[in-house]
């Protein structure tokens, strides 16, 4: 059966080349975009399968006003992609309220607002798919990033949660974590040349140029392998709850995960004086 997707962040980069997978195989999609302008030629090859929407997620009554438009236009809602996001880019030190703000705003908020806003079709059909656009740096952070960081890592908790909560009604939960893709004129997009800039403080420019050496150094992957990755992903049964989308990544994911666990087992003489006696008692009265 075909699938109806609404997926944000539809003008450029993956979540172009998601909308234009599905509809290539014969899905329909309601395709959000700061302008709708950008999926005019979308619109010309595919006809009435696309129901374009100017969006902006950070608006919650114009992200409620569109998934009720798209549930009316097309009867139901498959498959929901939550895509849309930025990176704010900059030490901690420099980061100003408003551009933390907006950060949360977009990358974590607009997210709530499409799942809020769509469950409830979803739960009354007692079926659907929400995949959220995470990152490799929802699991690892490195400098510089600690917005982009926040928003990510929120984002983890946050789907990892909902999927506890939707499972019992059909809806499945997937966090694709990407790496890098060649989304920008066949290239890895450097971070710090592409991201959204705070006002530096010279205090780190030593280390803006180290990183500025490695930034988009990994491989890059293809934007359109990564969609045809996701439609496997949508049909299957028993989708993961997280997966990555590309390899680059995955030996610094390993080492760090492996670096915590050997901390947390380095340190636990001082958790277990951390925790003193208060627990010890009160597992002993719960047992009588």
């Amino acid at each position: 059966m075909s699938k109806v997707w609404f997926v944000t962040g539809s003008s450029r980069g993956l979540g172009r080349n998601f909308v234009e997978a599905a509809l290539s195989r014969g899905d329909e999609v309601a395709a959000t975009a700061r302008s709708t302008g950008s999926l005019d030629e979308l619109v010309a090859a595919h006809g009435d399968a696309i129901l374009p929407l100017e969006l902006d997620v950070t608006d919650k009554a114009a992200v409620f006003e569109s998934v009720e438009r798209a549930k009316e236009h097309f009867g139901r809602l498959d498959v929901i992609v939550n895509n849309a996001g930025y990176a704010q880019i900059g030490a901690v030190e420099e980061l100003t309220e408003r551009e933390l703000r907006d950060q949360l705003e977009t990358n974590l908020f607009g997210a709530v607002w499409v799942v809020q806003a769509a469950l409830p079709y979803l739960r009354e059909q007692r079926s659907g798919h929400i995949v959220q656009l995470s990152s490799a740096a929802g699991v690892i952070a490195m400098p510089l990033g600690g917005a982009y960081h926040a928003s990510k890592w929120a984002l983890e908790g946050l789907n990892e949660a909902l999927a506890g909560e939707v499972a019992d009604f059909g809806v499945k939960v997937t966090i694709i974590e990407p790496g890098g893709f060649a989304t920008r004129d066949g290239k890895n997009p450097d971070p710090l040349a592409n991201g959204h800039m705070s006002q530096t403080d010279p205090a780190y420019d030593g280390l803006r140029r180290r990183l500025g050496a490695l930034a988009g150094k990994q491989p890059a992957g293809d934007p359109a392998a990564a969609a045809r990755a996701l439609l496997k992903l949508v049909d299957s049964d028993n989708p993961p709850l997280r997966v990555l989308f590309g390899q680059g990544f995955y030996p610094m994911i390993q080492q760090a995960y492996a670096d915590r666990l050997k901390t947390w087992d380095d340190w636990q003489d001082l958790s277990a004086e951390a925790h003193g006696n208060l627990g010890d008692s009160r597992s002993a009265l719960s047992e009588t």
